[in-house]
């Protein structure tokens, strides 16, 4: 009875499905090696991404040029982000530490001597989002654990401790008062996290293996995941349970990466054969599987304004689909 509330709920939300046309409109060349994250400004055009390159590159997503390049001092970076007000950006990987640089309209200017040091974990740093504002910063880590910090002093402000394995991703709520935000980990667990007491709130353990990416539904409500399991699963927070999952018995590589649509209708993932599956999240069924990368995509993001969506890939490049 109260799957069949949530799937009401879900459908009420929700616009309606047409005929999907999702092409590759831009490719964006410029990192030497796999590139690991990719994240949108808010102002709908520029974008970061990482690389195992150890460069950090600003892309304008319109005519993919490249606005600023920062090598940061290891390779394999595998987290970035841009800052709410588009001032800045975060980046952090296999050096345990996350540095926070700000941007100028300069774009002959030297980043790296801006760097401003935030974070420190004892393993890498798996991913990073800003919070509401740009004076803090979440990470989550290979050491099993997750912290909040304020970017000014570089201070510890929480830690999350109930992982028992590497926390590889993490997504804020989306509401501007939201206090919560979720994670997943190689322990094969997605947990939901309150960031003013530290304190794990509700656990999900249905996958199989590593959950690989975690992303809140537009309500915040619920949240899906990607996991080496070749599944996509999505919780309701309400119901604390799973109510659906994302598979076909085709599909048996893991998904590294998720991201709705601005509606909630679909759900976008990206696998490591190289494909993007769209997924209707009200009926359960794959609707499209989007073919043009050369190897394993590493982040899938959705643009702001819910026009386009970019994806990051092992074979060093950017896609911008729309």
């Amino acid at each position: 009875m109260y799957f069949c509330l949530i799937i009401n709920t879900l459908a009420e939300k929700i616009e309606p499905v047409g005929q999907l046309n999702i092409k590759t409109r831009r490719i964006l060349k410029g990192h030497g090696n796999k590139v690991l994250c990719v994240d949108w400004c808010t102002d709908k055009r520029r974008m970061v991404s990482s690389s195992q390159d150890g460069k950090v590159i600003v892309w304008d997503a319109y005519t993919t040029n490249k606005e600023h390049a920062v090598t940061m001092p290891c390779t394999w970076v595998m987290a970035c982000a841009y800052a709410p007000s588009g001032c800045a950006i975060a980046a952090g990987g296999l050096d345990n530490k996350l540095s926070v640089y700000p941007l100028s309209l300069d774009k002959n200017e030297n980043l790296a001597s801006k760097r401003k040091p935030v974070a420190m974990h004892t393993n890498y740093v798996s991913h990073c989002t800003f919070t509401l504002s740009d004076m803090q910063v979440l990470t989550s880590s290979g050491d099993g654990t997750c912290a909040l910090w304020d970017v000014e002093s570089a201070q510890l402000l929480q830690s999350f401790h109930s992982h028992t394995a590497d926390v590889l991703s993490l997504d804020m709520g989306p509401a501007e008062t939201s206090n919560t935000f979720v994670s997943g980990g190689c322990d094969m667990k997605a947990k939901l996290w309150d960031m003013r007491s530290g304190q794990n709130v509700q656990s999900f353990e249905t996958h199989q293996s590593d959950v690989n990416c975690v992303k809140f539904y537009p309500s915040g409500d619920a949240f899906a995941t990607g996991s080496d399991d070749a599944t996509c699963r999505f919780y309701d927070l309400r119901a604390d349970r799973e109510v659906a999952v994302f598979s076909k018995d085709s599909v048996i590589f893991g998904a590294n990466s998720v991201d709705f649509s601005q509606s909630g209708r679909l759900l976008f993932a990206g696998y490591n054969d190289y494909t993007v599956n769209v997924w209707d999240v009200l009926k359960g069924t794959r609707l499209n599987i989007l073919y043009g990368h050369e190897n394993r995509i590493s982040s899938l993001r959705m643009a702001p304004d819910g026009t386009s969506f970019c994806t990051a890939s092992w074979d060093n490049t950017l896609r911008v689909w729309a």
